[in-house]
C-alpha cells in the first residue's frame, strides 16, 4: 500500500508548506529513518514543530487541522493537559518496573478498562501496540480451544507482526506472505459493493452470514479456534456492520465453540460514540483487542480484554505470553487520565452527538453536490467518503492498491486539503472523517468546509 493511503502525506510537490530550508532534523530523518510503507526516496516528511488541540505544524509555522487524529489514534488531541500531567507526575514517581511486579497506574488502568468493556470481559493483558494484542488474542484463543485454525476477513488490518500481518487481508500483507499456517479470510460485509449481490443493508448482512457460516463448513468448525474482526472495519473503509451481523457471528461462534475476537484497536475507546463499537450491537465478544484512544498514544500501549471464563484457565498454568515493557506505568498512567477525561467531558456521546448532526448531514451533503462522491458512511467521529469517477458504475476514483501514477486524483486532492488547511486521512479511493473526539466544532465545521471545496478536484475525473 503506497505511502498516501497509509497516512495521506504525498512529497512535497503536493503539498503545502515545502520549502527549500532543510532543517537538520529533516537532514538527519532523510539520512537515517526508515518510514513505514514508504519508498523512502518518494517521500518528503514534514518536520512537526508542535501540536496544540486539534491542530499541528511544522517548523515554518504551517498549520493544519489534524482530520486524521495523526493514524486515529488521537482522540484527546495533542498536548492534553491532564494526560501530559498524568505522564509527568508518574515519571516522578516510577518510570517503569518490571511487569511481574504489581504498580498502582497498571491496576488502575486494568480496572477502569474492565469498568467500560461489556459483559464479563474483566481481565487485561497489557502490550505496546495493537499488533501485539492481536498477536497475544490468537495466542489464548489457540491455547483455550486447543484448535488451530483462525478466520479472518478480507478488507481488514490487524497490525504488522507476524502473526497479525498474516491475519490482515489488505495488501500490506503480500509482502510478508507466505505467513504462519491456519488463516483463512472471508468476505465480511459492504452493501456499497457487494461479494453477495445483495439489495439492500438487510439482504448483504443475511448473506454474509450465510457466506460465514459455509466457509466454517467448509473447513471444519472443529479446526477453527477463533473468528477475528474488527467490529468496524476501520483502514479499509470505515465499514459499518448492517443491523445483526455481529450476532450472528456470536451465534456461530456460540454453536462450534469459537472464540470471538473483536479488534477494536481503531473502532474503541468513543471513536464510533460507543465505548467499544461493538456495543452498539450489544454484543459481547470472548477477547477484545485494544490500543490507540486507550491513551491517545502519548506512551505506546495496547492489550487484550479477557472474559473472565477464559481468564479461570491461568489461575493453575501460567499465562502464554509476556513482553518487558507489558502494562509500562508511564503509558498506563495515560491510560487512567485518558479514561477519567472521556468520561468527565462525555466525550463518549459527544462523539456520538457529533456523528449525527455534523459530519453525517454535512458529508450527505456533499454527496449532493459532488459528481465524485458515491458514498458517505461512518459513526460517531468514524466516517468514510467514498470516491468514484461514476456513480452509475461505482467505478472508484482511483484503482484498487494503485501505484503512483494511477493514484494522482487521489494525491491532488490530499493536495488541496492540505492547502486548504487540513491534513486528512486518504486510504485507497476514500478520505476518512476521523477528527479528535473533542475537536471545537468551528474548527470541525471549518474542516469540513475545506473537504467539500477541495472535492472539486476530485469532480473533475468524475462523470456528473
Amino acid at each position: 500500500m503506497n505511502r498516501i493511503d497509509e497516512t495521506g502525506q504525498s512529497p512535497a510537490s503536493n503539498r503545502a508548506g515545502a520549502t527549500d530550508a532543510r532543517s537538520a532534523a529533516w537532514r538527519d530523518d532523510r539520512r537515517h529513518v526508515l518510514h513505514s510503507w514508504s519508498a523512502q526516496a518518494l517521500i518528503d516528511p514534514v518536520v512537526v514543530a508542535g501540536a496544540q488541540g486539534s491542530w499541528f505544524w511544522d517548523e515554518h509555522g504551517t498549520r493544519w487541522l489534524d482530520f486524521s487524529s495523526q493514524l486515529v489514534n488521537v482522540n484527546l488531541g495533542h498536548q492534553h493537559p491532564a494526560l501530559v500531567e498524568a505522564i509527568r507526575a508518574q515519571a516522578a514517581t516510577l518510570c517503569t518496573i518490571a511487569p511481574y511486579h504489581a504498580n498502582e497506574a497498571t491496576a488502575r488502568a486494568a480496572r477502569m478498562i474492565a469498568e467500560v468493556a461489556p459483559g464479563d470481559l474483566d481481565r487485561v493483558f497489557f502490550t505496546n501496540g495493537g499488533a501485539e494484542a492481536v498477536e497475544n488474542a490468537v495466542r489464548i484463543a489457540r491455547q483455550h480451544t486447543g484448535r488451530h485454525k483462525l478466520l479472518s476477513m478480507y478488507r481488514s488490518y490487524h497490525g504488522a507482526t507476524a502473526g497479525a500481518i498474516a491475519l490482515t487481508g489488505d495488501p500490506r500483507r503480500w509482502n510478508a506472505e507466505p505467513g504462519p499456517p491456519g488463516v483463512v479470510r472471508f468476505w465480511g460485509p459492504y452493501a456499497y459493493r457487494s461479494s453477495f449481490h445483495a439489495r439492500d443493508e438487510a439482504e448483504e448482512g443475511e448473506r454474509a452470514l450465510a457466506h460465514l457460516q459455509q466457509t466454517l463448513e467448509l473447513e471444519g468448525p472443529h479446526t477453527v479456534a477463533a473468528i477475528l474482526l474488527e467490529s468496524v472495519v476501520g483502514g479499509n473503509g470505515i465499514l459499518v456492520p448492517p443491523d445483526g451481523y455481529l450476532q450472528g457471528v456470536r451465534d456461530l461462534c456460540d454453536r462450534h465453540g469459537i472464540v470471538l475476537i473483536a479488534d477494536e484497536v481503531m473502532a474503541g475507546f468513543g471513536r464510533c460514540g460507543e465505548w467499544f463499537a461493538i456495543d452498539r450491537w450489544g454484543v459481547v465478544p470472548d477477547l477484545i483487542t485494544f490500543a490507540k484512544g486507550v491513551n491517545c498514544g502519548y506512551v505506546p500501549l495496547g492489550g487484550v480484554i479477557v472474559s473472565e471464563r477464559i481468564a479461570q484457565a491461568y489461575q493453575q498454568r501460567p499465562f502464554p505470553g509476556g513482553l518487558t515493557y507489558s502494562g509500562h506505568p508511564l503509558a498506563c498512567a495515560a491510560a487512567v487520565a485518558c479514561i477519567g477525561v472521556y468520561r468527565s467531558e462525555g466525550l463518549i456521546e459527544r462523539a456520538r452527538r457529533i456523528g449525527a448532526q455534523i459530519i453525517g448531514p454535512a458529508l450527505a451533503a456533499m454527496r449532493e453536490r459532488h459528481a465524485s462522491v458515491g458514498e458517505v458512511r461512518g459513526l460517531g467521529a468514524f466516517w468514510a467518503i467514498e470516491l468514484v469517477r461514476d456513480r452509475a458504475t461505482r467505478a472508484p476514483l482511483v484503482p484498487f492498491n494503485a501505484a503512483c501514477a494511477a493514484n494522482a486524483p487521489m494525491a491532488e486532492l490530499v493536495a488541496a486539503c492540505k492547502r486548504g488547511g487540513v491534513w486528512p486521512f486518504a486510504a485507497g479511493n476514500r478520505l476518512h472523517i476521523v477528527p479528535p473526539l473533542n475537536i471545537d466544532e468551528a474548527d470541525l465545521r471549518h474542516g469540513l468546509a475545506a473537504i467539500d471545496e477541495a472535492l472539486s478536484v476530485a469532480d473533475r475525473y468524475a462523470v456528473d
